[in-house]
């Protein structure tokens, strides 16, 4: 869903356009600011695709606007709204790309027209056909490999010395700075595949390195970056600002952070469009320094498979200085190939893949050997190993492991295999029931914060910052928990609210709307008739005259 966010100083025109707009099926989320300044706060908070603007506000005008979007969202379309017919303003204005110019006396239709021709534009760039092709022309470079052989050996080891990152990363061309600190992103692609078949390995890794270009494609006018896939199939974005000086470097990561969280759901727009693959994101709060690659990276898997809901669209920030449970052990590297291949799919939560696998490797070997076979033995402990190390690595305490080291009392390599697979299977569905009871309770805390906070910003953007997840993935993990939109929510708990507080007759009408959140008392009557078909002063009397009646 895209989101656009209306300015103008006069708060009848904003609310109209608002209240016009929403009634039209335009997938949008609407945001709303009365001033420059208030719609310039909302863009330092989150990423925001169209604009619809006066040109001439007091304080900051349309144009300085303009200068802050283009630098924060360059990926934002704009059309400015207004009745100023000074050449200068227009000529300005029309020179820009992407901005579009609706006389205020032109009317709805042509204003309209424009909002859904920017929509367009948005549309046509998340296709990215351009983009896919020159990612696949790029799969097989030698300096892809590269970079991702390099990085993958620095996830598991000590960083080496400044002085040495530097020289390494200019022999491979690295365009990131070994004195600075870095931000990390963790994304797990899931493909949409045929219905004939599940996806090859290959089929992944051409997914997942198509999903890397794209993205770099979308954050190379803000940031320095380099992309590569970890052992587990998932990507790994190591990502610097491209501009900063002296002391500025701690604001300009901050920016980047807030830029990153708003282009990383641009991507996994473009991704479920051209790529049919989505794609859960999991991005660092906050810069650190290289010899804090591993520890950071073992941290964010650890909140990527702890994930709340399906995970799909969302985007979860993780800050280097908040506690967690310790690291994940990192799987002892000497097993074989077809064990490391059963561990990934149970840790990436691939069912179907991890049950193939197994079937592969246990079935002929449960027929054709006899119990005592060394060999034997060695294989079906190797895999009671496996999900040994899963249970104990996340700590599932509602399946017991005792079994798994007792595999000898059964009486035949069948029944031994058997029970493993029983093992596995409930592992992969506690990690459902998991995501779902995790869903849960923070729509429960949402909603405990909302009734605690309803005379404040309840807006989806400070929401998003209190819990930290998108505003798109917010809105739709409610919605799926709740079976009502976060909006209506709201509204139902103000309206409740509101009609408890009328009966106090000690407050007046425009306290009772501060107190919902409507500090504008035309703005609390509106949308309170809007729900009751009364004014709060209409209820008000009826309610007292029904009470004293009886």
């Amino acid at each position: 869903m895209y989101r656009m966010l209306i300015v103008d100083d006069e708060e009848i025109i904003t609310d109209g356009l608002a209240d016009i707009f929403g009634k039209l099926n335009l997938d949008l989320d609407i945001y709303k600011a009365y001033s420059g300044q208030e719609a310039l706060e909302l863009l330092n908070r989150t990423r925001v695709d169209v604009v619809l603007s006066d040109i001439c506000m007091p304080g900051m005008d349309g144009l300085e606007l303009m200068e802050t979007i283009r630098l924060n969202w360059p990926q934002c379309k704009i059309v400015f709204l207004t009745g100023h017919n000074d050449f200068n303003y227009v000529y300005q204005a029309i020179q820009e790309p992407d901005v579009q110019y609706v006389l205020k006396n032109e009317g709805y239709p042509k204003l309209i027209a424009a909002v859904e021709r920017a929509l367009k534009e948005l549309e046509e760039a998340l296709r990215a056909n351009d983009l896919i092709r020159r990612s696949k022309e790029q799969l097989d470079t030698l300096e892809t490999l590269a970079h991702g052989d390099y990085f993958r050996n620095l996830l598991f080891h000590d960083v080496l010395f400044e002085r040495e990152l530097e020289e390494d990363f200019r022999r491979l061309q690295i365009p990131l700075d070994a004195s600075m600190p870095i931000l990390i992103g963790l994304g797990s692609v899931t493909s949409g595949g045929s219905v004939e078949r599940s996806p090859t390995y290959v089929d992944r890794r051409e997914t997942a390195l198509a999903v890397k270009f794209l993205a770099e494609a979308f954050l190379a006018e803000r940031t320095s970056s380099i992309g590569f896939i970890d052992r587990y199939g998932d990507l790994i974005w190591l990502i610097q600002p491209k501009r900063w000086s002296g002391s500025e470097w701690t604001d300009a990561f901050a920016q980047t952070v807030m830029f990153l969280e708003g282009t990383f759901e641009l991507v996994q727009q473009s991704c479920l469009e051209s790529l049919d693959a989505s794609v859960a994101v999991t991005l660092c709060g906050e810069a650190f320094a290289w010899e804090g690659l591993p520890a950071m990276y073992d941290k964010m898997r650890r909140y990527q498979h702890d994930r709340t809901g399906d995970g799909t669209r969302m985007v979860q920030k993780v800050f280097p200085s908040e506690e967690s449970a310790p690291s994940a052990t990192i799987l002892n590297r000497s097993l074989r190939d077809k064990f490391e291949a059963l561990a990934v799919h149970l840790e990436a939560g691939r069912r179907e893949e991890f049950m193939g696998l197994f079937d592969d490797l246990t079935e002929p070997a449960a027929y054709e050997h006899e119990r005592g076979d060394p060999n034997m033995t060695e294989l079906c402990y190797t895999v009671a190993l496996v999900l040994l190390s899963y249970i104990n690595r996340w700590e599932i305490r509602e399946i017991g492991s005792f079994g798994l080291m007792k595999l000898e009392d059964y009486r035949s390599w069948r029944e031994a295999f058997g029970y493993l697979k029983g093992v596995a299977d409930v592992l992969f569905s506690l990690r459902k029931s998991g995501e779902q009871k995790r869903a849960a309770g923070v729509i429960e805390k949402i909603c405990s914060f909302i009734e605690q906070n309803l005379s404040e910003d309840l807006s989806l953007v400070r929401l998003a910052d209190e819990f930290h997840f998108n505003p798109s993935y917010l809105s739709r993990l409610f919605k799926q928990e709740r079976g009502v939109n976060l909006s209506d929510y709201m509204d139902e708990l103000r309206i409740r609210k509101a009609k408890e507080l009328l009966k106090r007759e000690e407050l007046k009408i425009a306290e009772v709307g501060g107190l919902i959140g409507y500090e504008m008392p035309q703005s609390f009557t509106r949308f309170f008739k809007k729900w009751t078909g009364l004014t709060p002063q209409e209820y008000r009397t009826v309610r007292l005259s029904r009470d004293g009646a009886q």
